[in-house]
């Protein structure tokens, strides 16, 4: 089932963290690509750049998913179950320019979206840190930053960010403004300090 994108769950981490080093961002070129269907991944993702600085780039598909709720339910579990990879309008041009990326998804059926595994399986990301961040409906992380670190196995995986967005399936889209807003800041500042990117 698609959840758009847990209460915060601000060190959402897993067997998939690795022990994060210290990170000199004044020498990093940041990329932070992500997710977005009902907006909330990309309130984060924009959160994490006014932080951090760096190239925010937003995953589109060729052929976009269909806006019924139920139909993109059963499209997504029907490439996750074949491990069908779609492919990918956005194209990120020199990514060996980029030493910091955080990938940014929503949890979709306890997993990673299928575009997202398209991204992380078409670049070459060898030696590259790698910071995923994550919304929800509620129910967390499920396999997500498992496959990340899966998909990127010659990469860094520094500790995630996960919080709650809206319940897409209940008809709660866009959740991340006013005080949600005010407090997810709050959080990613704390996550961000703690993971060292930022002092």
């Amino acid at each position: 089932m698609i959840t758009g994108c847990s209460k915060a769950q601000n060190s959402a981490t897993g067997p998939s963290v690795a022990v994060p080093g210290k990170v000199n961002l004044s020498a990093k070129n940041v990329l932070i690509v992500y997710l977005s269907r009902t907006k909330n991944t990309k309130a984060i993702a924009e959160i994490i750049q006014k932080a951090v600085g760096g190239k925010l780039v937003s995953l589109k598909l060729e052929k976009p998913y269909p806006e019924n709720y139920q139909a993109i339910v059963a499209q997504v579990a029907q490439e996750n179950s074949i491990g069908y990879l779609p492919p990918l309008k956005t194209k990120v041009d020199s990514i060996q320019q980029y030493d910091l990326i955080f990938i940014g998804f929503p949890t979709w059926g306890m997993q990673l979206p299928p575009p997202m595994k398209s991204f992380l399986s078409s670049h070459n990301l060898e030696g590259k840190t790698i910071i995923p961040f994550n919304t929800n409906a509620g129910y967390g992380i499920g396999s997500t930053f498992q496959t990340v670190k899966d998909l990127a196995p010659s990469s860094k995986i520094l500790e995630g960010f996960s919080t709650r967005g809206g319940i897409e399936r209940d008809g709660v889209y866009f959740v991340m403004e006013g005080e949600k807003e005010k407090q997810a800041q709050l959080e990613i500042q704390k996550w961000l300090q703690k993971i060292e990117i930022l002092k």
